[in-house]
């Protein structure tokens, strides 16, 4: 007879207000599935009031988890109410990841890993460059911009609205990491391996101002963090002036990996089956 405890325990989940449209528990179940494992993941809508006592209701075991993701707005919250939050989610202040391990309550941020994941499949040596430029300065743009810190890019510009919005990221992430408006992009540009879009634009039809992505390197790559569309506009600028262009879908996928390692002791692997299968339910929902 299967122990009922273990069964309970082989629970994770996403949380976030709102939560519905979340394809973490496609992903997740995905890969459950392929593994054989008899476990289960399910989206949790909590309101920011009631985030404090799901997190404890979680540490105490009363919650029936392991761990679970956290999306907005709740991962500043998850941060300050971990136990022992590492030193990714530290420099954020943010985390979107959550296990239990020993009787405590841990924490990191994947979003930064997912970021170069994607760019390191779909475009192998993107990092052979040593200027970056990234458009926008909002809380998405802090996990990118310490992911390509970290990977070594040794010129990062911040390029924003608000000027004093991108002065703030350069002195949380160090002296490699410059602030522009955007007045300077054109500028910034010249001779980058890699931009970056951060800001919601080209989302649900926002309309986007013409990018001029001719002074980037030849050899050039062109992102977005934005997925749905797949091709973004700014994409669809990118690829028209001879660019490569690289979706924001896989950084989704990629983010997931050491989540469903902590809590179902599988390493899973993001692959075309799992890509096709969340575009499919993209199309499904458009």
């Amino acid at each position: 007879m299967a122990d009922s405890r273990e069964t309970l325990t082989m629970r994770a989940f996403v949380t976030g207000y709102p939560v519905r449209h979340s394809r973490s528990p496609l992903i997740h179940g995905h890969w459950l599935k392929s593994f054989g494992i008899d476990g289960h993941y399910a989206a949790r809508e909590v309101a920011p009031e009631d985030f404090p006592a799901f997190i404890a209701a979680l540490k105490d075991g009363s919650g029936g988890f392991r761990g679970g993701n956290v999306t907005i707005p709740h991962k500043e919250m998850a941060f300050a109410l971990a136990d022992e939050p590492d030193g990714l989610a530290e420099e954020l202040g943010a985390a979107n990841t959550l296990w239990l391990e020993d009787g405590r309550l841990k924490a990191t941020n994947t979003d930064g890993m997912g970021f170069v994941s994607n760019l390191d499949e779909r475009r192998p040596g993107w990092d052979d460059t040593g200027r970056a430029v990234v458009l926008g300065a909002g809380g998405a743009s802090r996990a990118v911009l310490q992911a390509l810190r970290n990977r070594g890019i040794a010129e990062i510009n911040v390029v924003n609205r608000t000027v004093g919005r991108a002065r703030e990221l350069a002195d949380r992430f160090g002296p490699n990491i410059h602030a522009h408006s955007v007045e300077a992009l054109p500028e910034v540009m010249s001779g980058a391996g890699l931009f970056v879009n951060t800001t919601s634009l080209g989302m649900d039809g926002m309309p986007v101002p013409a990018i001029d992505f001719s002074p980037l390197a030849s050899n050039a790559a062109v992102t977005d963090i934005v997925y749905v569309p797949l091709k973004t506009p700014i994409l669809a600028m990118a690829e028209a002036q001879g660019f490569a262009a690289i979706d924001g879908l896989g950084m989704l996928l990629h983010q997931a990996v050491p989540g469903f390692e902590k809590w179902f002791g599988r390493r899973p692997v993001v692959d075309e089956v799992l890509r096709a299968l969340v575009i499919a339910d993209m199309e499904k929902h458009r």
